[in-house]
Order: structure tokens, then C-alpha cells, then sequence
């Protein structure tokens, strides 16, 4: 049944082959175990970032606590009564970060058609007033509040805002997360030139 091998050599021949063919077994299985280990690091560092961003669009974001606007007897060189200006109390949304809204763009979409421009971008357009923390524009805290004024009557294009107007008003961060209100004008305006109306 087995071979007896009777010359020694011989039997030393087999030995080195048996373990040439082990040695290339166990390169081959560490060369395998190293790629899938690399694959295994670069695929867990992907999702990592990807859930990061993910969250960041999510709850990066502020939240509008109010809005009001501001009566003017012409707005946007109407002849007509309306709205001059709005004015909005935003706070960072829970669970978010630092907000700069220095870096907060502002989508306005009416009748009157689109515009967007980033709060920094346009003052006297816009202007920002953090109540609670200092003059950095940076929400830091869910507790800080600021209050973001934007002039529809100094924009490129005047924006006209009378008397039973809507408008839908998109507050975007840099990390790409949106936060959408409407404002709809009351069909009757109560109140003089430069008085606040809550919309």
C-alpha cells in the first residue's frame, strides 16, 4: 500500500517539495488577507465620511423661530402697500454644530421670480445680528438666536411684496442643508410706513 522509499536523497527531494508548495500556500493566503484588510480600511473610512456628510445635511441646518416684515407704503416702487423688508429669528437646528451664517445662501421664490445670494454677500441687502453671543455670526449653541433682516426693495432686482403676496424663503448652510419657510402677505396690510407685521 505506501512506497517505501529507500534512498535517502529521494526522500529528502520529497520533503523540500512539500514545503515549497506550503510556503507558496501561505504567500498566497497573506497576499489575499492584506488586499481584503486594505479593501475592508478604505471601504470603512468611505462610509465614515459618507454618514458624516450625511448627518451634516441633515442637522447642519437653522431653524426659523419667527418672521415678521416690515410695512411700506410703496414697496419696491409699487405705489402700492406691502412689504419693504423681512426679518427673521433663526437658531441652529438640535444636533447641530457651529452655523455660520456668514455662509448661509438665501433662495427667495415669488412672483416676482428667484434670487439668491448668500447673507454675507449683499449688505445693505442683508444683515445679521447674533443677540447672544457677539458679533462673530456664528451660531455655536441651539440656545443662540440671530436675526437676519433682508431688504426686498435694495435687491438687483427690486422685490415687489403687496398685499396678499406669498413668498417661499430657502435658508441653505455650507453643508448643503436646507431649511424652507413661506411668508404670505395678509390680503390687508394693518398699519403705517415702517411698522413690523408678523407674516
Amino acid at each position: 500500500m505506501f512506497e517505501t522509499i529507500l534512498d535517502e536523497e529521494e526522500r529528502g527531494q520529497v520533503g523540500i517539495g512539500t514545503l515549497i508548495v506550503f510556503i507558496a500556500m501561505v504567500l498566497v493566503a497573506a497576499i489575499a488577507a492584506g488586499v481584503l484588510i486594505n479593501t475592508a480600511g478604505f471601504l470603512q473610512t468611505q462610509a465614515e465620511a459618507t454618514g458624516e456628510e450625511s448627518t451634516a445635511q441633515v442637522s447642519e441646518r437653522v431653524q426659523v423661530v419667527s418672521q415678521s416684515g416690515v410695512i411700506s407704503d410703496d414697496a419696491a416702487g409699487s405705489g402700492e402697500k406691502g412689504i419693504g423688508s423681512l426679518e427673521f429669528v433663526v437658531a441652529s437646528a438640535p444636533g447641530a454644530g457651529n452655523v455660520d451664517l456668514d455662509e448661509v445662501t438665501a433662495e427667495l421664490v415669488g412672483a416676482d421670480g428667484q434670487e439668491t445670494f448668500q447673507l454675507q454677500d449683499n449688505p445693505p441687502v442683508t444683515d445679521v445680528n447674533i443677540f447672544t453671543n457677539g458679533n462673530d455670526n456664528v451660531l455655536t449653541d441651539n440656545s443662540d438666536r440671530a436675526e437676519v433682516s433682508i431688504d426686498l426693495e435694495a435687491l438687483n432686482d427690486p422685490y415687489e411684496l403687496t398685499e396678499g403676496d406669498s413668498l417661499t424663503v430657502t435658508f441653505t448652510t455650507a453643508a448643503g442643508a436646507s431649511t424652507t419657510t413661506e411668508i404670505r402677505v395678509p390680503t390687508t396690510l394693518v398699519g403705517e410706513n415702517s411698522d413690523s407685521v408678523r407674516l
